[in-house]
């Protein structure tokens, strides 16, 4: 029996524990660095105790529950640990030990080295947080670890807060974190008024006792609340302004996982608290997650900023996840539990997927700017020579978040692509209409994607340096090394053992539809992943991976065999008749993306501006000078005129703000009079 109780709670003391010493640390000013560095590794033994009580729980398929009263009514301190929340805090808390590995290294340079201990506080304090979202058993105690989650990642987020970048970062982070909260708060209010408790389990299929319209109201106050944390659009505009100015550990932990909250939010909404949807609750998702996933790499591509680009391509990611949901609450919709099942073992897996290889970018991304000092990809060029180690790392992650066999990414999307291929013959009338369309652009998304990174490292890591910081650059600390050789090897893992760890989404899935799909996923001797049966489909990662190393090794046979005898020539690279080849020679960000601007211009509206300057001819420019922009569509067309209506109103209440006690004494009279004569019509 594992010891579930004791580790999951020593996990708990273990961050509470770290997060009191660091801002000891911080008061006293003494050691702080060296008190930082057993912090981190304090954060790395409170994520291991997390990881083995959530393998416990997974392992066992039970549920796990505690309570601690707190004398306040509708509050008490419950956690349940039931496959769910064991799943998410499992990704939570591999992703939480390597950021712990990484940030040992990563905590002496930067902004962060300023303040280690209070920033070791705020870090074990959001661990701390994240594992209580994943687990509060009670909507009270759920949402005060949801605040808690937000305020500690708000001060990690404007560490560097001398920046007024940094700082409009994470207040747009803020600000619309506390929308999201209250759209939250009035959807559980709906649904713990039909439960007549907070408690989740009591939640449970709650959302069919409410009547069809306030039913809806429900669902879509919790969709886009927990949408607002996951990113979707229009609601993403503060990933693209939080995440580039974090620190680079705390930018991976939450892409790799503070924004999975809103998922599992989503997840404990779709599949627990609403026994059933309705058809257009599915297809909203659906469409969703289309949408969020299209615009998102499409946004990416068109970023030159390297931390902005993988901002947006979270955004791409949450809406392949959210494909899967809404295909899951479709086929649920249409009495179809195993395709249900089939598309969420999808949309999790992609989930954990997710989290790996884009927490692996991020801390890439964190080496990368540390040693080249920008984010600015058109500065950087040639580092795969200087830092060969972050090249190879950040080039896993790559083809993993590319969807290319045979690493994890590809495995989930292919599980996608199946539940979405199987639409179009389960459904009826025009609701099957959905699935190709969704697939085709699902495919149209993924080879983007695929450009998208043939420019990020392209341009980042291959030819020559752009700038004397690039040309200096130095490989990151040893530490920080390790910690991103964690995630590769989990890419790699997931990917080639994805039938191993298939079953772990059995208990899920029974609980969600009442069936376990992951022994019908996996055949051919644990070989094979299928989408339900043979005759579906199947895929072999291993196959596939022994076949690309087969593949690469017939060049060196034949060398080997043929050329290696053979006369070579070794001569300098054709340079078009110039003196030799510079970084002017380069392709650059802004030329790869130029043909797709192009071709997307209705979306993009782009800018640019061409300024030369003349010596003595106006024929014989000295110096030319190009700039290219994009217009920001969301923030221009809804996000803007939305801040001056806001401000025009607040500009017209001011004005019974007159600032006299006669004035404000009035409307407590009028207050009191209106409230009394409605209690007394009641």
């Amino acid at each position: 029996m594992w010891p579930i109780r004791e580790l999951y709670s020593a996990g708990l003391l273990v961050y509470a524990i770290a997060a009191l010493a660091g801002l000891s640390a911080y008061l006293r000013k003494t050691h702080a660095a060296w008190v930082a560095s057993w912090l981190c590794y304090a954060s790395l033994t409170g994520a291991a105790l997390e990881f083995f009580a959530s393998v416990g729980a997974l392992a066992t398929g039970a549920e796990f529950n505690w309570s601690l009263p707190s004398g306040i009514p509708f509050l008490h301190y419950g956690v349940r640990l039931d496959p769910l929340s064991a799943f998410f805090n499992l990704t939570l808390s591999l992703l939480g030990a390597c950021v712990a590995v990484y940030s040992v290294g990563y905590l002496k340079h930067g902004v962060a080295h300023r303040r280690p201990g209070l920033f070791c506080c705020f870090f074990n304090l959001m661990l701390l947080a994240l594992t209580l979202v994943f687990t509060a058993s009670n909507v009270v105690f759920f949402l005060i670890a949801w605040e808690l989650v937000v305020v500690t990642s708000y001060f990690l987020v404007v560490t560097d807060h001398e920046s007024e970048e940094t700082r409009e970062g994470g207040m747009l982070y803020m600000l619309m974190s506390r929308a999201g909260t209250g759209l939250m708060f009035v959807g559980f209010l709906l649904l713990a008024t039909a439960a007549g408790s907070m408690e989740f389990q009591a939640l449970h299929g709650s959302g069919e006792k409410l009547s069809p319209g306030v039913g809806a109201a429900a669902f879509l106050l919790l969709f886009f609340g927990f949408g607002v944390k996951a990113g979707i659009i229009p609601l993403h505009i503060w990933l693209p302004a939080a995440h580039p100015v974090a620190p680079s550990n705390v930018s991976a932990l939450m892409s790799g996982i503070v924004i999975k909250t809103g998922i599992y939010g989503m997840a404990r909404v779709f599949f627990d608290f609403y026994g059933n949807t309705p058809v257009w609750a599915g297809m909203l998702v659906l469409v969703a997650g289309v949408v969020s996933a299209l615009l998102g790499v499409l946004y990416a591509l068109m970023e030159h900023d390297l931390k902005r680009l993988l901002a947006y391509h979270s955004i791409e990611n949450i809406g392949i996840i959210l494909m899967g949901f809404g295909s899951a609450m479709l086929f649920r919709s249409f009495g179809h539990p195993q395709l249900a099942a089939l598309a969420l073992v999808a949309g999790l897996f992609h989930t954990l997927n997710h989290g790996v290889f884009k927490c692996l970018l991020f801390l890439g991304a964190g080496s990368v700017l540390q040693g080249a000092g920008t984010r600015n990809m058109e500065e950087m060029g040639g580092l795969i020579r200087r830092m060969p180690w972050t090249a190879l790392f950040f080039l896993i992650g790559a083809i993993a978040i590319s969807g290319l066999p045979p690493l994890n990414g590809f495995v989930s999307e292919w599980f996608t692509y199946q539940g979405l291929l199987a639409g179009f013959g389960a459904t009826p009338t025009l609701t099957r209409m959905a699935f190709p369309i969704a697939g085709a652009l699902l495919a149209l998304t993924a080879a983007l994607a695929a450009a998208c990174f043939v420019k990020a490292f392209g341009i980042t890591f291959l030819a020559l340096p752009r700038s004397e910081n690039a040309e200096s650059a130095i490989e990151s600390p040893i530490s920080m090394q390790i910690g991103m050789a964690g995630l590769a090897a989990t890419c790699v893992a997931l990917g080639l053992g994805a039938t191993w760890f298939i079953p772990v989404f059995a208990p899920i899935t029974q609980n969600a539809f009442g069936v376990q799909i992951s022994g019908q996923l996996v055949a051919g001797n644990g070989l094979l992943l299928t989408a339900g049966s043979l005759h579906n489909g199947s895929v072999s990662p291993l196959v596939l991976a022994i076949a690309l190393l087969g593949l690469a090794g017939v060049p060196l046979a034949m060398w080997f065999v043929l050329g290696r005898k053979s006369p070579r020539t070794i001569g300098p690279t054709w340079d078009c008749g110039l003196p030799g080849l510079t970084a002017a020679n380069e392709y650059t960000a802004t030329a790869f993306s130029k043909p797709l601007r192009m071709i997307f211009g209705a979306l993009f509206r782009p800018r640019r501006e061409i300024q030369a300057e003349f010596d003595v001819s106006p024929y014989y420019p000295k110096a030319i000078r190009f700039a290219s922009e994009i217009q920001p569509t969301f923030e221009t067309h809804i996000y803007e005129p939305l801040r001056v209506g806001i401000l025009a109103i607040a500009a017209r209440m001011r004005k019974i703000q007159t600032g006299s006690i006669h004035a404000y004494l009035a409307y407590i009279f009028v207050t009191l009079i209106l409230l009394l004569i409605f209690g007394v019509r009641e």
